[in-house]
């Protein structure tokens, strides 16, 4: 046991095993927006760090969460964090020294199980002495291994559940970050391919320095495209590859109920799907199923995926009575997902012989309406806009409170303003008129 720990507990164990469950227990609530900064916080008596970095391939809206110095959280590339994943051979941690925010850097990193990435720069043990710095004892880096899967399941169960205001959010963020990777690569390709027709000119006359160039141009070019793919590779999944994901989800299910599970495979040369939509339609399919595996004299269930080039297609069908209503919460909080991403719902059933759903998912954002958000008439501010959004997707204020990493009370404050603005003096009138805009505009 290090001296550090050693001491801690003499001095008082419960104490220190209570600070360390309290640090387990913020992890398990944290909200996506804040992990980083929580985590940070738990490894903080064991590790320290100038920034922490995750690196996460499960949530496509925003695949870094960072927390810590700002000259290097804004800084980390993408590039960066693939390379020093790719050398950890395993799920141990490993103090090395890599590029990072565009310097040479001590970091320790850690992979785990879901392949998520963590990397602490510039770590300080806090259990050894500063010359023993690159390295860790046994039991700091087991509890920096523990917190960390924490951190990486809460991270990846978050994404899963798919809930409205996560979809919103994530199709919001990829869709800018597609329209801003666009205009990069065009800028950046147009500009180094003048260059490049430039130095192969016959007016130039020392031959050997346009060789040279046009090699730096062409090596710049080529790593400016393998970026855009390798941020394409994040925000887009192959259908097959988003329907096997399912499948894996669904048969320990399939093993232990002893219902069949009959999958329809989609089309092998099916569109990409964006990745809030490939989370969101597992999501959904997984609910679906298990509402209809509650329902009685149930036995066999068909889950089929289709693409028809601009929205993916999902039929999940069940042999039972025909029991499911939309009038049910499941179902309804189903359906809340589906609009979240201006999707469809509709549910057919035949009394006696089953339900059947049906839900259309656009594989593309829907185009802008108008340039202003959806309170500009009543004067909201972001924030206020942010509470209304959440507010409309049924959620309530504790919810509300751990998506934006905000207090309770500050989104009581947020909604007195907002009953104000819109003349209203209740949740369901303020979400009835946040939905009939053209009512505030009389």
């Amino acid at each position: 046991m290090s001296t550090t720990i050693a001491a801690a507990v003499a001095r008082d164990p419960a104490q220190e095993a209570l600070a360390l469950l309290d640090s387990a227990a913020a992890l398990a609530e944290a909200p996506l927006l804040r992990i980083a900064e929580i985590l940070r916080a738990a490894l903080a008596p064991y590790v320290r760090c100038s920034a922490l970095v995750i690196f996460t391939e499960d949530c496509t809206g925003r695949p870094q969460k960072k927390a810590g110095a700002e000259a290097i959280i804004s800084r980390v590339t993408l590039d960066e964090l693939d390379v020093i994943r790719s050398s950890l051979p395993d799920l141990a941690p490993r103090w090395s020294e890599e590029r990072i925010a565009g310097a040479a850097r001590p970091v320790l990193a850690a992979r785990s199980a879901t392949n998520a990435l963590l990397v602490l720069t510039d770590p300080l043990a806090v259990a050894d002495s500063p010359k023993a710095s690159g390295r860790l004892d046994p039991d700091t880096g087991a509890v920096l291994g523990r917190l960390w899967h924490l951190a990486a399941v809460r991270i990846r169960d978050k994404v899963a559940e798919a809930t409205p205001s996560y979809l919103r959010e994530s199709r919001a963020v990829s869709a800018e970050r597609s329209r801003l990777t666009a205009e990069l690569t065009d800028a950046h390709s147009t500009t180094l391919e003048t260059v490049l027709a430039a130095l192969r000119s016959a007016h130039q006359s020392d031959a050997a320095a346009r060789r040279a160039a046009i090699d730096i141009a062409a090596a710049a070019l080529v790593r400016l495209r393998a970026s855009a793919d390798r941020t394409a590779s994040l925000l887009e999944e192959p259908v097959v590859t988003a329907f096997e994901r399912l499948r894996a989800d669904l048969r320990p299910l399939e093993r232990f109920s002893g219902i069949s599970l009959q999958f329809v495979e989609p089309p092998v040369d099916g569109r990409a799907l964006p990745g809030e939509v490939a989370h969101a339609a597992r999501a959904i399919v997984r609910a679906l199923v298990l509402a209809m595996v509650e329902q009685d004299e149930v036995h066999r269930i068909r889950i089929q995926w289709g693409c028809d080039g601009t929205n993916l297609l999902v039929d999940v069908r069940d042999d039972g009575r025909g029991g499911l209503s939309v009038a049910e919460d499941g179902l309804r909080r189903i359906e809340q997902r589906v609009q979240a991403l201006d999707g469809r719902l509709r549910l057919e059933v035949m009394e006696g012989w089953g339900a059947d759903v049906f839900v259309s998912l656009p594989l593309d954002p829907p185009s802008s309406r108008a340039p202003k958000g959806p309170g500009a008439e009543w004067e909201l501010g972001e924030r206020e806009e942010e509470v209304l959004r959440l507010l409309a997707g049924g959620l309530r204020n504790r919810a509300i409170a751990a998506e934006l990493g905000l207090s309770e009370n500050t989104v009581k404050f947020h909604l007195r303003n907002l009953f104000r603005k819109l003349g209203v003096s209740s949740r369901a009138e303020a979400v009835a008129r946040a939905t009939q805009p053209h009512v505030g505009q009389r």
